[in-house]
């Protein structure tokens, strides 16, 4: 990405303070890239700390003369106490986030009889509940401190709808909605606003081994413009909701998928023609992907 990508004037994010949950790949990675060009110091936490001091690395390489900074943080947003951690450790590095973006997330497809607890929590405890930890422990520290703030939480178009097949994902991204219209109005006025970005398809590595573990371009039939998202596009949606000039925007979910939802229902419908020897084959990939990432973890 280049600057010639963004819609905003250099520096527009300088001096803002801004960590990114899941930030060292995918949409997190280009968030965090979109945000640190146009100044802003940008805080990027996972479960992969080789992966993002990498990603640190890289974007600091290709835009430290715009201004900005990502900065690398290892954390478990599951565990609340980790997640207090890390907080401590944000605020006594030049003090408190101007901002905060819930990105970090897990999802498969599955058939809801075929799940496990153990298959349910590894969405649920990282989408909702650590998603509610991150902005709980934000939000105290701001309200403490009088400061305001912006956060954005990236759902998906299920949250209207439902989604056969990744129920756990459906169920988990529609708490984070309920969360962003309360919040908005329990915060608000006290200067921290809450919207939220639910974007269609931006082929990503990670989430296609899981969504599409059938193999090939990932692609969503019927979309009305013809083709998926291009990253910029969900850079510049997340930077003006993160940035100045939008401070009387709160409480919005905006979708960004070319009208996805209102042709077909944006979800994972589409999936009822399959048979048992394709999920068998959709598991049995979701598996090895899910040992792959276990063993960087563990690097």
């Amino acid at each position: 990405m280049n600057l010639d990508d963004l819609v905003y004037k250099p520096g527009l994010l300088k001096a803002q303070r801004i960590l990114v949950t899941g930030g060292g790949s995918g949409l997190g990675r280009v968030m965090t890239e979109a945000m640190a060009m146009l100044g802003a110091k940008v805080y990027i936490c996972g479960r992969r700390g080789g992966l993002l001091e990498e990603t640190a690395g890289e974007l600091n390489a290709a835009h430290s003369a715009n201004g900005g900074k990502v900065v690398p943080l290892t954390c478990d947003i599951r565990d609340d106490a980790a997640i207090q951690a890390m907080l401590d450790a944000i605020w006594r590095d030049g003090g408190a986030l101007t901002g905060l973006v819930n990105n970090a997330a897990g999802n498969f497809v599955s058939r809801t009889e075929d799940l496990s607890p153990r298959g349910f929590d590894a969405v649920a405890n990282t989408v909702f509940r650590g998603s509610f930890y991150m902005t709980l422990e934000c939000g105290k520290r701001w309200l403490a401190e009088g400061r305001k703030a912006s956060v954005v939480s990236i759902l998906t178009t299920w949250v209207w709808n439902g989604s056969p097949f990744t129920v756990p994902s459906a169920m988990s991204k529609a708490g984070l909605n309920a969360m962003t219209q309360s919040l908005a109005v329990e915060w608000g006025g006290r200067g921290i606003r809450f919207n939220a970005i639910a974007p269609g398809l931006f082929p990503t590595e990670g989430m296609s081994a899981r969504l599409n573990p059938g193999g090939g371009e990932h692609t969503m039939e019927g979309n009305p413009m013809g083709r998926n998202g291009r990253m910029p596009e969900l850079a510049n949606l997340a930077v003006f909701l993160m940035g100045p000039g939008s401070e009387y925007l709160n409480g919005q979910t905006i979708a960004i998928d070319g009208a996805q939802y209102q042709a077909t229902g944006g979800n994972f419908s589409s999936l009822a023609s399959w048979t048992d020897e394709d999920w068998q084959r959709a598991r049995q990939s979701i598996q090895q992907r899910n040992a792959s990432d276990r063993s960087q973890r563990e690097a």
